[in-house]
């Protein structure tokens, strides 16, 4: 269903009066049981499943694809292999058999109010209201200052070996480190090796491991290098790493973790975020440190990949609906940290 058709609304408004002007006093008006921002994987998921509920759900999607340079989603079963935008139509043709979820291509600017009546307003479009809101926002990747990195990022160079790694097993791998990433080094470079036996480590500067650890690397096979001061690539595809000694280390492929941060939205929302900057929610429902709004995908944790994002999606949809029907849901929040719902500007993502 489309927003446009928000008038058709009345006849399942449960005697609701709706203003004469589509956009005139939406505020004072709870449409909404759940308003969703974000239509990815977990966006599409929680949807689903509130649908299936019979929740009165609209689905905001309207910022960049955190995924646009994937060719494909990996290491999601029954989609397997699909392309992200072919993922993201599928999921929303699905949804239309559920009348009372609505799906819009629409950037959100404000989300004010609280528990029970929140009041999300478009960029050039209706303030609308919820009584619960789901962020599925996603983080938003930095780029690195690597010269070349921005070329081969989702084609050649990637996060998670379980979403793109069998595809390119056996190939010359490598993995950057990042300063603060020590701790991971033996554990990632131990993972890579079961896809391939041929792995360099490229140390950027300032990162630094004790002999232990380099010791450690050196038992399993894996060579470790300096600081890259490029990417060299050969007709679009990745082909070595060039230090900053000049010397070159031929590679297919590298793995990376860059620095992320939360969307505008979230930050103006100002939840109680996790010490790796990740917002922090119930575990049981999902709620944020503000009442009402809840959060999936990932933007909550570290663990991101397509269809842990769509699972945490439709576990906290589910805990919102138990929410929503308690008598006391637009009253009471559940058992998380005190907080009060603050106005927020950005968009969608």
């Amino acid at each position: 269903m489309r927003l446009a058709a928000i008038h058709d609304f009345a006849d399942r408004s449960e005697g609701l009066a709706l203003p004469s002007s589509p956009i005139e006093g939406y505020a004072s008006i709870v449409l909404y049981d759940v308003i969703i921002v974000g239509g990815g994987p977990a966006g599409l998921a929680a949807a689903l499943t509130l649908g299936r509920a019979r929740r009165r759900t609209l689905l905001l999607d309207n910022g960049p694809r955190r995924n646009a340079a994937a060719a494909k989603i990996y290491n999601f079963v029954t989609r397997d292999g699909t392309p992200p935008d072919a993922f993201r139509e599928l999921g929303r043709a699905q949804l239309e058999r559920y009348p009372k979820v609505e799906t819009q291509d629409a950037r959100v600017s404000t989300i004010g109010g609280s528990l029970g009546a929140f009041r999300v307003a478009l960029v050039d479009g209706p303030t609308l209201t919820a009584k619960r809101v789901l962020l599925c926002t996603g983080m938003i990747d930095e780029r690195l200052p690597l010269p070349g990195f921005d070329a081969v990022w989702g084609t050649h160079a990637y996060q998670c070996p379980y979403c793109h790694g069998w595809e390119v097993q056996d190939q010359r791998w490598g993995f950057l480190l990042l300063p603060g990433q020590e701790a991971h080094a033996l554990p990632f470079a131990a993972l890579l090796r079961g896809w391939t036996d041929r792995v360099t480590g490229f140390l950027a500067e300032g990162a630094a491991l004790p002999d232990a650890v380099r010791d450690q690397l050196a038992g399993l096979g894996v060579q470790l290098e300096g600081a890259p001061a490029r990417l060299v690539t050969e007709d679009g595809a990745l082909a070595a790493v060039e230090l900053s000694t000049g010397a070159r280390v031929a590679i297919d492929v590298l793995y990376a973790h860059p620095p992320q941060r939360q969307v505008e939205l979230v930050r103006a929302l100002d939840p109680e975020l996790d010490e790796q900057g990740y917002v922090r929610v119930d575990a049981a429902t999902g709620e944020t440190s503000i009442p009402g709004v809840h959060a999936a995908g990932d933007l909550t944790t570290r663990m991101q990949a397509a269809l842990l994002a769509a699972a945490s999606g439709s576990r906290t949809a589910a805990a919102m609906n138990l929410a929503l029907a308690m008598p006391t849901a637009p009253e009471q929040p559940s058992a998380t940290p005190p907080g009060s719902a603050r106005s927020a500007a950005g968009t969608a993502g």
